[in-house]
């Protein structure tokens, strides 16, 4: 499963936003690996940021 799959699935299993730290943890990878991730969905429009520092779909 690629990192993008990973911190998507992780999003929604967790029905709320999450910090970049959180959804590390939950997917079982690297904090910087989902720091680059979340800045390529965002730029995509897959995830949005509902307040500074927490994660979504939207």
């Amino acid at each position: 499963m690629s990192v993008n799959s990973e911190v998507l699935t992780a999003l929604k299993k967790a029905g709320k936003p999450l910090k970049s730290a959180e959804i590390a943890a939950m997917a079982g990878l690297d904090k910087k690996e989902v720091d680059k991730e979340i800045k390529a969905l965002k730029q995509e429009g897959a995830i949005v940021s509902p307040k500074a520092c927490y994660y979504s779909i939207p």
